[in-house]
């Protein structure tokens, strides 16, 4: 058994109440919250821990949940800085990640998964749906294992209208996905999920999306997919089937909890009501949405009728950062100017999207999200004392306007220090970037994909 104290920092603990213990300690045995409080650490407590750091000048909040990403896309931020998402997609993503193998893959995982534990996320959900190499998804979850976070595999596809060599059938895909699951869901201490992830609507027939959703309902898991991302999209859609996104999963019988709708930008207000009446969960993803000139989400109208909206970065081939410091900003920011309303999201609340929202998204709402007695020790560290955040006269404002990954000092996941004094623990940074480089670098010439590496 092995317990650890924080103490001297305020503890931003994202509960019902938005309590925040100023200063504050924390102290953790094994891999659980044993105790908190307010004011100096009671003298039996600090007899207890086999480690006490001192985080006096910090933050201590919630690991954040990135409910959405792509972390092949590591090998291809800044390359599309001027495309909308159909373009990006042909001229960059699709001839590059056509060269990717499970060893490519799993490096850029690695690297990816790095950038979010600095980016203040404990938990990510990558909707991984290359698949040139069978044996992506099953080096993806090794990179994650490795890593010691806590992750879900929302393994993707599209069965038709999309790029012919990433292109299959649910069937394949499913039965390719079966030994991937068996194999990791629920492995590391049930840090590990598995899942699946059918990549877009028009990606999608009406069999593949129904198929998807039985077997994930099978598993106890959700289903997780690209959702009204662009007008365009929408458009296909209506032309083809009739129907707006939401209202086709809702024909097929599908909508529901556990359905996860990453994006949802172009909804009407009849698909919002559906979504809040099934109980389906938003992920929205506000920096890359403006990339890609994508358009600006309902969240305020979403979370008014109480939708589940979780935050996330989305790939770095749209965002070029896996940053939810900078997500948490940029979802207040947009907001703010899109409604003309400076108190349309408060400090506490996106705090609340990032952490809470997200545990939920991910059915882990009992045992993160917030540090509360009882629940999984999964927090960040946030060095509150310097040149862009102190005086702090707020905390929760300091972290969501003030704080970038550089701040981030400590990162603990399950009881164990992923990052200590700003420093990665579970691997060489400088060769995980070194052999990432060297990768992009192949997989661009193969493509013939102008890059400064070249």
């Amino acid at each position: 058994m092995t317990s650890v104290l924080f103490e001297g920092s305020a503890i931003v603990t994202v509960d019902d109440s938005n309590s925040v213990l100023d200063p504050g300690w924390i102290f953790i045995r094994n891999d659980i919250i044993e105790n908190i409080g307010k004011g100096q650490t009671p003298k039996n407590i600090r007899k207890e821990a086999d480690e006490i750091i001192d985080a006096s000048g910090s933050a201590i909040m919630p690991g954040m949940v990135n409910g959405h990403t792509h972390l092949f896309q590591t090998f291809f931020r800044g390359l599309a800085d001027d495309k909308p998402l159909l373009d990006w997609l042909e001229e960059c993503i699709w001839p590059g990640a056509s060269e990717l193998d499970a060893d490519t893959a799993k490096t850029a995982a690695t690297l990816g998964l790095i950038e979010n534990l600095r980016g203040g996320a404990t938990t990510v959900v990558d909707h991984q749906y290359i698949h040139i190499d069978p044996q992506i998804d099953d080096a993806v979850c090794q990179a994650a294992s490795e890593a010691g976070l806590r992750f879900i595999l929302a393994s993707g596809w599209a069965d038709r209208n999309y790029h012919p060599p990433l292109t299959e059938s649910s069937q394949k895909v499913i039965s390719r996905i079966n030994p991937v699951y068996e194999k990791w869901h629920g492995a590391e201490n049930n840090r590990i999920q598995v899942g699946l992830a059918p990549l877009i609507p028009w990606g999608c027939s009406d069999e593949a999306m129904t198929e998807t959703v039985a077997t994930t309902r099978a598993w106890g898991g959700s289903t997780h997919l690209h959702c009204a991302e662009t007008e365009i999209e929408v458009e296909m859609n209506i032309k083809e089937r009739g129907l707006r996104h939401v209202h086709w999963l809702e024909s097929l019988g599908l909508l529901g909890p556990d359905i996860q709708l990453a994006h949802a930008i172009w909804l009407d207000e009849d698909e919002i009501d559906l979504i809040s009446k099934r109980g389906a969960s938003v992920v929205h993803c506000p920096v890359s949405n403006m990339y890609l000139a994508s358009g600006v989400a309902k969240i305020k109208e979403m979370l008014d009728r109480g939708i589940t909206v979780a935050l996330a970065s989305d790939g770095p081939g749209s965002n070029n950062r896996q940053d939810m410091f900078e997500t948490c900003k940029a979802t207040v920011l947009l907001q703010k100017v899109n409604r003309l309303d400076a108190g349309v999201l408060q400090p506490e609340e996106v705090l609340h999207l990032a952490c809470r929202h997200g545990a939920k998204l991910v059915n882990k709402e009992k045992e993160i999200g917030s540090l509360e007695v009882g629940k999984k020790a999964d927090l960040i560290v946030v060095d509150l004392m310097t040149p862009f955040s102190a005086p702090v006269h707020r905390v929760a404002s300091a972290i969501v306007f003030c704080a970038t990954p550089r701040d981030v000092i400590h990162v603990m996941v399950d009881g164990k220090l992923l990052i200590r004094n700003r420093e990665i623990t579970f691997t060489n940074e400088k060769k995980a970037i070194a052999r990432a480089t060297e990768c992009a670098e192949k997989i661009f010439q193969k493509a013939g994909i102008a890059s400064r590496l070249l």
